[in-house]
C-alpha cells in the first residue's frame, strides 16, 4: 500500500464557478503530497535545516479523471518510481477519502538542491538511506496506466 502523503478537504476558495475543485488546486494538492513525501525521506523542517537542501520539482503532468465539489475529503498516495543520486521521479494518486475514487494522478521529476549554491546536489547520506529504502518497500507495486503518457493529437 502507498504511504498516505497529503489529506485535506476541498475548501471554498478553491471551488469554481461550476462548483468545482479548480484545476490549480488539484496541483497544490500535489505540492502538499511532496512536501508529505519530502517528510518521509528525512527533508523535513528539521532536515532542511540541517542539510541546507530542499527538492525542487522539475517537470509535472497532471490528470484530471474526476470532479471533486466543495468539501469532498481527499488524500493523496505516493510512489516512488524511481531516482537517482539526486533526483526522484514520483507518481501521485488523489483518491476521495470516502469512496477511494481516483480524481487525479500527477507523474512529477524532483531535483535535490543546495539552498546555498541554489544548484542541484546530491541527497545527503540519511535521505539518500531513506530513498533507498522507500524504493525498496515499493519495488513491487505496478504502475499507473497514467505514468509515462505523452501530450499530443493523434498523427494522420
Amino acid at each position: 500500500m502507498l504511504p498516505i502523503t497529503y489529506r485535506t478537504a476541498v475548501l471554498p476558495a478553491w471551488v469554481d464557478y461550476n462548483g468545482h475543485l479548480r484545476d490549480a488546486y488539484y496541483l497544490l494538492i500535489c505540492s502538499f503530497a511532496t512536501d508529505g513525501l519530502m517528510d518521509l525521506i528525512g527533508l523535513d523542517e528539521a532536515g532542511r535545516v540541517r542539510s541546507g537542501h530542499t527538492l525542487y520539482t522539475l517537470e509535472c503532468h497532471l490528470n484530471y479523471l474526476a470532479e471533486v465539489k466543495l468539501g469532498v475529503e481527499l488524500q493523496v498516495r505516493t510512489q516512488l518510481l524511481g531516482h537517482d543520486h539526486k533526483r526522484l521521479h514520483i507518481h501521485h494518486l488523489i483518491e476521495r477519502c470516502d469512496d477511494g475514487q481516483v480524481v487525479a494522478e500527477s507523474e512529477q521529476m524532483l531535483m535535490n538542491i543546495d539552498t546555498a549554491s541554489g544548484r542541484s546536489a546530491p541527497f545527503h547520506e540519511r535521505v539518500a538511506g531513506r530513498v533507498t529504502a522507500l524504493a525498496g518497500a515499493q519495488q513491487e507495486l505496478s504502475r499507473s496506466a497514467y505514468v509515462g503518457r505523452v501530450i499530443g493529437l493523434p498523427g494522420r
